[in-house]
């Protein structure tokens, strides 16, 4: 039997398909209300990842494979607390109950925020490398980085740890995950800013990679390829574009009209911060942050 969390979500929504052509019984834990007339033959489980005494029970002998899909992304200045319990607390418990059923295999979403960013330009480098992040990249911990990222590398140590302590795990450390479901959930927002013929769009660079093929590459690096005897990571994107461009061409997808007025390096930096005294005073979420004004500079 495979364990999921998240499996309502983008990526773990796919991976519940991938799961069942394969064949294989599927216990999945939801928040909420269950979900009705989606994937009849899963065992659906209602409770919070950091219930240990119901992951305890879920994560019974007959499970032999984890995957841990679950997480909050936001970069909202109000919800990182919330970043830390559900990606951090979340991920050490998820860890801690696969521990206490030795032989089971652990497959962690995390994310590419959990590498950090480039290191320091430098002018000997080419170009097109100057910007180039790999699996062997290092936490800078002087370093700025969003409440978001932070929250994903401090997830991944808890994966690492759990190997330390002899649990079988596989990172796949996705880019933007795109792809058919809730626009207004997670990065999914960026199709809905494209349909809804916004005018501006910021520079900068966007990474971008398919939700199912997150669930194809996550199930197989997780179910058919053999246990390594140190866990591995496995960056997954699909490809970049410039953000412009991008919003451009979903816009036409859509045929609606496409955002046409780059918005300044300077003024994203006033815009973030008038955004950010807005939503201190009413409470409201600011429509862009400072970690989502300069990402992908």
């Amino acid at each position: 039997m495979v364990f999921i969390t998240g499996a309502t979500g983008l990526v773990g929504s796919f991976l519940l398909q991938e799961l069942q052509v394969r064949g294989l019984a599927v216990r999945a834990l939801h928040r909420g209300t269950p979900p009705v007339g989606t994937f009849p033959a899963v065992e659906w489980v209602q409770g919070d990842i950091l219930d240990a005494t119901l992951l305890a029970s879920v994560i019974s002998p007959e499970v032999t494979h984890v995957f841990h899909c679950a997480g909050l992304v936001s970069y909202a200045p109000q919800d990182e607390d919330a970043l830390l319990q559900v990606n951090v607390e979340g991920t050490a418990a998820i860890v801690d109950a696969c521990l206490a059923r030795p032989g089971i295999r652990l497959g962690y979403v995390s994310s590419v925020a959990a590498l950090g960013t480039p290191a320091e330009l430098t002018s000997e480098q080419p170009a097109a490398m100057r910007q180039v992040i790999t699996e062997k990249a290092t936490w800078d911990l002087g370093a700025s980085h969003p409440a978001y990222a932070t929250s994903k590398y401090l997830g991944e140590l808890e994966v690492w740890r759990g190997a330390a302590e002899g649990l079988a795990a596989v990172i796949v450390n996705p880019s933007v995950v795109l792809g058919p479901g809730d626009w207004q959930r997670s990065s999914t927002r960026l199709l809905s800013y494209a349909y809804e013929e916004h005018r501006f769009y910021t520079k900068g660079l966007l990474n971008f990679v398919d939700a199912r093929d997150v669930a194809a590459h996550l199930a197989r690096l997780v179910l058919d390829l053999p246990t390594l005897a140190t866990p591995e990571r496995y960056i997954l994107n699909g490809g970049a574009y410039p953000l412009g461009d991008f919003l451009r061409e979903a816009a036409a997808a859509f045929g609606r009209r496409p955002p046409t007025v780059a918005v300044p390096d300077w003024a994203a930096e006033i815009i973030w911060r008038l955004e950010h005294g807005r939503a201190v005073l009413t409470g409201a979420r600011p429509l862009i942050t400072r970690d989502t004004a300069r990402a992908g500079r």
